[in-house]
């Protein structure tokens, strides 16, 4: 008998135990098993008799399959299953936007990694033994790896020709905005030309889970994802399977920053689950998981801003290239949000701004936290600092001079901006922190220690210069375009062990932000008792999107209130009916006697008569159950015009603005974040402690795309898979932070609450380049930073 439900059981075991509503910072039900390891994460799951999965993997970025050789992996004891695209028992194709990613390869190769075939073993080795044995004759072609050279007319084509790609040519997707006069022009203008490379997501937990073979014919999938319904929709064409055939659990989750929103091991599993009877796992290693996922999109960026004397922004013109790699994966919204947030937070009368995503042969690309805003907001921002030196103002003023406002229309979409637009106000606040001392010890002489690479004595202070530098971001939250955006609720309310009990049943995936205890603080909020069991995410309820675009805390939340209104009403109502046939039941609260304050209407009723808000529940319930399903949307966002880019795309805007300071050995290249001072408004903090945590993370990612990540892509090779040469920020490497969070109510959403994941992430790293520039007095158009950016080496050679 398989263990498969152990995260389901011990987190419903643990989320009786924790306490606090809407606004406390209630303990996280998970928190303790993992800090303990006994979390179970996906990669924990065993089932008796199960097999193992691997994955044979394409070792030329572009080339044509002429011939696979499965005959010696099949020879092999305990191999039970070796497939290839000739074993689909459906599609060939899945796509999360666009249908045009292969199961498994057909007859060519787009990206390094691509998988060839899939092996089913009853042991890790032997499935890996079977990998090594299948041969595959290659035609290897030259890859296109340059996405400005595969936007030409005369470049070759990732792909001759698909269904779906109707942009032509190697173009996913163009978006255009056109504000306002496009031959503006202005006292003083600059020009600047950046890239962004290519971050990994580098969550901790690599793709792993487990399918399942079902009575029924089905399939019953466990897996780390971060959209459960649409991963099920894929899996099941791909089967050829009705989708009430492929059931889904979320298992445990370690980290996804949006490389989970696509699908990794769960076809593959499901194949070899179908085709041996049995149940087959599959883990990725760490190598493997860099090709197993989408990262974040290379990005080049060309800018020109013009302003009048005093500072006033006149126009932006800008034209931001983004590699999307072989497939299209989330690239038309990465385009979208790049368009339609690329000129940032600020009041911009004419704008002219294209942002396209090429077809290459490189890794595919998807979403990570920032989705397109963090690569515009990088080149934005150095832009405002290039402006105010050669206007001769303050960096700071100047932003805060063309700060978008609530009741302004944003510059590019048109779109009003009706709720809070601190812009002015989160710039203020950080730069009224005070700045840390100098890195000396307490008789002034320099702390070696605290020099950058100062650990390791790489340096003596000799060098060394100190920058500070600002930024500020905008993003959306939620999905736009018109896009069906909703999540689905369901709420039962019983009488368990003697005690009131509310059940809390939601396919929203806990991928660590902590939307679990979300879930259980607004049960307690709006049912007014203690005992909150959120059960395991499933497709056993309807669909609550994906876990991303910081939108599961507005759009999963407001379906969780809105059912839980709606047992509220019907036990009032109930109460209310036992009232008129003569019986009275009062004594236990059904809910807070002042409501929280939100705007918008919710679906269901909300409230009652007074005299009815303290209730037996226990005899008023007795072994009767409430349960109510609720389906809820936000307000409608509509698609933008092809031409313009005008329209109210989208639902809600969050701003976040960052100030770094920065030690840096100018002789060495080497760069010590001092301190980090942030401001955010987050509406309302639901559980002020866990968006604390929101923000701490976002940031270390932004630190880490400034200076440290990037995969590294060579003619389509990835160079460095592996946390040895792909870094990650570490707790050494994390500054002092002070963080000012706002709760400015958004009038249109539940609690008033905004979206928190990404805005950090997005302001973050341009305010560290802006500080490093500051210290180096050197241009720094790319991120990461890289130590020969900082250091003339070839003043330093002549030495």
């Amino acid at each position: 008998m398989t263990d498969l439900s152990l995260h389901g059981a011990l987190h419903q075991e643990t989320q009786e135990r924790v306490s606090g509503g809407v606004g406390e910072s209630a303990g996280r039900p998970d928190g303790t098993l993992k800090v303990s390891g006994e979390f179970a994460f996906s990669s924990d799951l065993w089932a008796d008799d199960m097999l193992w999965g691997a994955t044979l993997r394409s070792p030329h970025p572009r080339a044509r399959v002429l011939a696979i050789n499965l005959g010696p992996a099949l020879a092999l004891p305990g191999v039970y299953a070796v497939l290839t695209h000739e074993d689909v028992p459906g599609s060939k194709l899945y796509g999360l936007e666009v249908v045009d990613q292969p199961v498994l390869a057909i007859d060519e190769v787009r990206h390094i990694g691509e998988p060839i075939a899939i092996v089913a073993a009853d042991h890790p080795e032997t499935a890996r033994r079977a990998i090594d044995a299948i041969h595959v004759d290659y035609e290897v072609l030259t890859p296109i790896v340059d996405s400005e050279g595969a936007l030409q007319p005369d470049s070759d084509l990732v792909y001759a020709d698909r269904p779906g790609h109707s942009a032509g040519g190697n173009i996913t997707r163009h978006v255009a905005v056109r504000t306002g006069n496009p031959d503006a022009t202005a006292d003083v203008v600059v020009t600047g030309d950046y890239e962004v490379g290519m971050q990994d997501q580098a969550f901790l937990g690599p793709e792993s889970g487990m399918a399942v073979p079902a009575e029924d014919g089905g399939v019953d999938i466990y897996v780390a994802t971060q959209w459960l319904h649409v991963d099920r929709g894929q899996i099941a064409r791909c089967l050829g399977l009705p989708t009430d055939k492929v059931r889904i659990s979320l298992a445990g989750v370690g980290g996804a920053f949006g490389a989970r929103e696509d699908l990794s091991i769960q076809i593959h599993a499901a194949m070899l689950a179908l085709h041996t009877g049995k149940p087959v796992k599959v883990v990725y290693s760490r190598e493997e998981s860099f090709f197993g996922h989408v990262h974040r999109h290379p990005a080049r960026l060309h800018y020109e801003h013009g302003a009048t004397r005093d500072g006033r922004l006149v126009f932006v013109k800008a034209r931001i290239v983004l590699d999307g790699g072989a497939y299209t994966s989330s690239s038309p919204a990465v385009a979208a949000n790049a368009a339609t947030l690329g000129v940032g937070p600020y009041v911009v009368p004419n704008v002219v701004m294209d942002s396209t995503i090429a077809y290459t042969n490189n890794p595919p690309c998807g979403a990570m936290r920032g989705f397109g805003a963090v690569q515009a907001c990088f080149a934005y921002e150095a832009q405002m600092d290039k402006l105010a030196a050669g206007l001769g103002i303050d960096p700071v003023d100047l932003r805060i001079r063309n700060a978008l406002a609530e009741g302004d229309r944003m510059p590019t979409t048109g779109q009003l901006i009706d709720s809070a637009a601190p812009v002015a106000q989160l710039l203020e606040r950080v730069r009224s922190r005070p700045l840390p001392p100098p890195t000396t010890g307490g008789d002034g002489e320099v702390d070696l220690t605290t020099m950058p690479g100062g650990v390791s004595n790489t340096t003596h202070g000799e060098g060394v210069r100190r920058g500070v530098g600002y930024a500020v971001g905008i993003k959306n939250v939620g999905f736009s375009e018109g896009f069906d955006d909703y999540s689905t609720a369901r709420v039962r309310l019983s009488i368990v062990g003697g005690e009131p009990t509310a059940m809390v049943h939601t396919a929203a995936a806990e991928v660590g932000q902590g939307l679990v205890s979300v879930q259980a603080q607004i049960a307690r909020t709006e049912l007014g008792i203690d005992r909150v069991v959120v059960l395991p995410a499933d497709t056993s309820v309807g669909s609550a999107g994906s876990s991303s675009a910081s939108r599961q805390t507005y759009v999963t939340g407001g379906a969780v209130r809105a059912a839980c209104q709606a047992v509220r009403a019907r036990v009032l109502e109930l109460a209310a009916e036992r009232h008129a046939a003569g019986h009275s039941p009062g004594g236990t609260d059904l809910g807070p006697e002042q409501r929280p304050e939100v705007g918008g209407p919710l679906e269901g009723p909300s409230g009652g008569a007074a005299d009815l808000r303290s209730l037996d529940l226990i005899s008023l319930l007795g072994d009767e159950e409430i349960e109510e399903t609720v389906e809820w949307r936000h307000r409608p966002t509509y698609p933008l015009d092809p031409v313009t880019g005008k329209g109210n795309a989208h639902v809600q805007f969050a701003f976040a603005a960052h100030r770094a300071v920065v030690d840096v050995d100018t002789d060495l290249g080497l760069v010590r974040v001092v301190q980090i001072d942030t401001a955010q408004d987050v509406g309302k903090a639901m559980n002020p402690q866990a968006v604390l945590g929101q923000i701490h993370g976002g940031t270390a990612q932004g630190l880490g795309l400034a200076l440290m990540e990037e995969i590294q892509i060579a003619d389509g090779q990835v160079r460095n898979p592996s946390f040895t040469d792909y870094l990650i920020p570490t707790i050494l490497d994390m500054p002092p932070m002070e963080v000012d969070v706002l709760e400015l109510a958004d009038p249109y959403a539940p609690y008033g609450l905004r979206g928190v994941g990404e805005p950090p992430t997005i302001s973050s790293t341009p305010a560290i380049a802006a500080a490093v520039r500051s210290a180096t007095d050197r241009p720094l158009t790319r991120v990461p930073i890289r130590p020969e950016d900082i250091v003339d080496v070839a003043a330093t050679a002549a030495l």
